[in-house]
């Protein structure tokens, strides 16, 4: 049991960092969703989303994650700052 509460308590400090991660990588694509709508660009960018995606697999396989997995938790991802981008947008009137 101890063993299974140190396992778990580490669990939980990785759920943490991930929540302050996330955190972080929103604050950024905010920014990047004032800039777009300030210079009337397109909410979504499928050519990045593309590369990121070719990106990620690999980096999934490079640390042995289910590239699948990793794909569609960056497709969930790309989805809530598209979202995002486009009530920046709404709000700037563009």
């Amino acid at each position: 049991m101890k063993e299974l509460r140190a396992l778990r308590s580490s669990i939980d400090n990785i759920d943490a960092a991930l929540v302050h991660m996330l955190a972080e990588r929103f604050k950024c694509t905010q920014k990047v969703g004032v800039l777009k709508a300030t210079n009337d660009l397109p909410p979504a960018d499928p050519a990045r989303e593309k590369i990121q995606i070719e990106r990620l697999r690999q980096l999934a396989e490079d640390a042995n994650l289910d590239p699948d997995f990793a794909e569609k938790f960056l497709n969930f991802i790309v989805r809530e700052v598209i979202r995002h981008h486009e009530a920046i947008a709404a709000e700037a009137g563009k």
